[in-house]
């Protein structure tokens, strides 16, 4: 029996490798500097004390915490965040979703639109062994998805996603009443509405994300209006993010929280202005690097874009205050600020600029218990989702 934030006894074992991986890899019960380079490297410790704090906040609150996996990709994870208190998981992508049902994740929502004719199959032959839900934005997608169900015999929640100020997928809030009667019509469980703003995630001051928030929350005020006026109920609200989960649990019309960040805190979500009232999150995804060449102006680590995405920024080194400049595919480059540079093959850790890219760069995580200093490698995770963009 584990408790929760612990490795499961199977994800203790690591997978069969071959000599070569053998040889590189280190394995539980190894010391931290066992850990070739460049490596994505969880300090576990710092994980379990995020995974508790969300998990106490949402359930303060009265909230259902539902953290979006597209982050983490790993159905070992999920199943840590449910055993934690979360009654299912996001995904973005169909991929996903069967990456994580084949881990043994039971409760899962596309948070996102699902439009092609044989992934809709996809989707509907997956609802017959895991509780699915997904999210819809055209009369089109319920067709599509209602046919798709009706032909495999199997049942998925729907639910209408509204546009609360991202500018991305969603119906405005005035047609939300008319998609859901479509969902009804089509003989699909209407099962809420999907209200997330990406867009208000990484505005860098509380305020701003405050008011973003409250312009979402009249959006979906005025869809559930609208579907009221259709004569239906909306049985539940979901969204909310890293940066902005405060403001949706106050708001009294969310009942679900979709955050899923909070667990890594990478580089980006950590410039954020911390929200007053908010739990606050440490860094619990790292890069470990190597020196691999020096100069008296500079030194090279061995991590460069294959090892860590920089589509929000560079990363940033923990520990010590070095400015990061953007080396190429395999390469970092450090100059001094108020840290002196690094010695030729010393360990250099890094923080991601946006961890869920980063994820999706590697294999595995090698899983650390006790420190990044002097602790012992716990547990190889595979990335399960890795690549599953279908």
């Amino acid at each position: 029996m584990n408790r929760p934030g612990s490795p499961p006894d199977d994800a203790r074992k690591a997978e069969p490798e071959s000599a070569p991986a053998r040889a590189t890899r280190a394995r539980p019960g190894d010391p931290v500097a066992a850990i070739d380079t460049p490596a994505l490297v969880i300090d576990l410790d710092a994980m379990r004390r995020n995974l508790a704090r969300m998990a106490t906040f949402a359930r303060e609150h009265g909230m259902r915490l539902r953290p979006h996996a597209k982050m983490h990709k790993s159905a070992t994870i999920a199943r840590l965040q449910i055993e934690a208190g979360a009654v299912g998981v996001c995904v973005q992508k169909t991929g996903e979703a069967e990456a994580l049902a084949d881990g043994g994740v039971h409760d899962i929502f596309i948070s996102n639109e699902v439009i092609a004719e044989a992934k809709l199959a996809r989707v509907a032959a997956l609802a017959q062994r895991v509780r699915l839900a997904v999210a819809v934005d055209s009369a089109l997608g319920v067709q599509r998805l209602a046919q798709a169900v009706k032909a495999a015999g199997s049942k998925v929640e729907v639910f209408v996603e509204i546009d609360v100020g991202q500018g991305r997928c969603g119906v405005s809030a005035t047609a939300a009443g008319a998609l859901a009667h479509q969902v009804l019509a089509h003989g699909l469980n209407f099962a809420g509405l999907q209200a997330y703003h990406g867009r208000a995630q990484h505005l860098r001051e509380a305020a701003q994300r405050e008011a973003a928030i409250a312009h979402a929350v009249a959006q979906v005020r005025a869809a559930q209006a609208s579907i009221t006026a259709a004569g239906m109920r909306c049985p539940l609200v979901t969204g909310a993010g890293t940066g902005s989960f405060l403001y949706e649990a106050a708001s009294g019309v969310y009942g679900e929280l979709q955050a899923g960040s909070y667990l890594f805190m990478d580089r980006d979500y950590a410039d954020n202005q911390a929200t007053p009232g908010a739990p606050q999150f440490e860094h619990a995804l790292f890069v470990k690097s190597q020196v691999m060449s020096r100069s008296a102006s500079h030194a090279v680590l061995d991590a460069g874009h294959k090892s860590h995405a920089i589509d929000s920024g560079l990363p940033s080194v923990h520990g010590l205050d070095l400015e990061f400049a953007n080396g190429s595919d395999e390469h970092g480059i450090l100059r001094p600020r108020g840290s002196a540079l690094p010695a030729l093959g010393e360990t250099v850790w890094l923080i991601p600029g946006h961890c869920d890219p980063t994820v999706n760069l590697h294999d595995h995580y090698v899983v650390v218990e006790g420190g990044l200093g002097q602790g012992r490698v716990a547990a190889l995770w595979p990335v399960d989702a890795r690549g599953r963009s279908d």
